[in-house]
């Protein structure tokens, strides 16, 4: 999966947060549901305008941005 399709950051929207593109919700939010232990269906039952490839395209982001050196 590419993550670039599904994931967009625009300085206009949610001040340059990654987002799921066409929606105002950010990878960091839906990170921290999975991590508060929402399963993928109960987040596609309260945002329905998503899918599952949304979600998991928010998940390859994350790990390719943990996978970087700090600076």
């Amino acid at each position: 999966m590419c993550w670039r399709d599904r994931i967009e950051q625009n300085p206009e929207v949610l001040v340059g947060k990654p987002v799921i593109k066409g929606t105002r919700l950010s990878v960091e939010f839906i990170i921290e549901l999975l991590a508060d232990e929402w399963t993928i269906e109960e987040i596609l039952d309260s945002w329905t305008h998503i899918t599952r490839q949304d979600i998991l395209a928010c998940l390859h982001y994350a790990g390719e941005r943990v996978k970087q050196p700090l600076s």
